[in-house]
């Protein structure tokens, strides 16, 4: 059985004094939710205050990008064995907001997805649609080309040690949502997909939804059958607001 995982992103958000309550706060519900995994994503300057802060509590760290170099002249970037200095376990991989504000290829996001599995840290692939590209009918087409870029460079024996985040890019801090049937169709495509090259494999993989997950719709996103969490954005920096999505999680084990 999958085992839900409910993962904030902080984006560009947050301070030393703001992080301290928020993973204050959430270390009680953290401790609630034993049957799921919480992880946050702060910013790279942030990273090692939230390790800290959650180094006696369930909570995992995750990094909001990285580079698919090792080290060098890259100036700005962030490499994985930086990461692994802090022993964080999860990064993102290929987040809307990179692919289309910072250009990030199909073929890029594979490189640092191979580049996060060589050094032992959990990729979190994203992979979704523009409302134009689902309105003209490639959604599927879309989706299929993200993640046949990494099955091409990676494999599917990868996808035993990758996270999913499917995200629609319309719902992504628009206040709009997939329905939860909408969300459902997706993932089971996704899911589909892998099982053509293995379908054990496929079974197991944590398939998130993300795109403007928050407490009221939570419980209904995660009842169906594929969606095994969610990667949540604005409402992952309201203690309350995340804790319920945590709750929700919970739930539906």
């Amino acid at each position: 059985m999958r085992r839900p995982l409910v993962m904030g992103n902080w984006k560009m958000n947050g301070s030393l004094l703001a992080n301290k309550a928020l993973i204050g706060a959430l270390e009680v519900t953290a401790d609630d939710c034993k049957a799921i995994d919480v992880a946050v994503c702060p910013s790279f300057v942030y990273l090692s205050q939230v390790t800290e802060l959650c180094s006696s509590s369930p909570i995992h760290v995750g990094a909001q990008n990285m580079c698919d170099q090792d080290k060098g002249a890259f100036t700005g970037e962030v490499s994985a064995d930086m990461l692994r200095d802090l022993e964080i376990g999860f990064v993102l991989v290929g987040h809307s907001e990179r692919r289309a504000i910072y250009s990030e290829s199909d073929a890029m996001v594979a490189a640092k997805v191979n580049k996060a599995l060589e050094k032992g840290i959990v990729p979190v692939l994203c992979v979704g649609e523009t409302l134009e590209e689902r309105q003209s009918g490639e959604m599927q087409a879309v989706i299929e080309s993200q993640v046949r870029a990494v099955l091409d460079s990676a494999s599917i024996a990868a996808f035993a040690q990758i996270v999913i985040a499917y995200e629609p890019v319309w719902a992504i801090g628009t206040g709009e949502t997939a329905t939860p049937e909408q969300a459902q169709e997706v993932h089971a495509f996704i899911r589909n997909l892998l099982a053509e090259h293995d379908a054990k494999i496929a079974s197991r993989t944590t398939i998130l939804y993300g795109g403007s997950v928050n407490a009221g719709n939570a419980a209904e996103l995660f009842a169906m059958a594929d969606v095994d969490g969610g990667l949540v954005g604005g409402a992952s920096l309201k203690a309350a607001d995340f804790s319920a999505i945590c709750q929700a999680a919970q739930a539906s084990v």
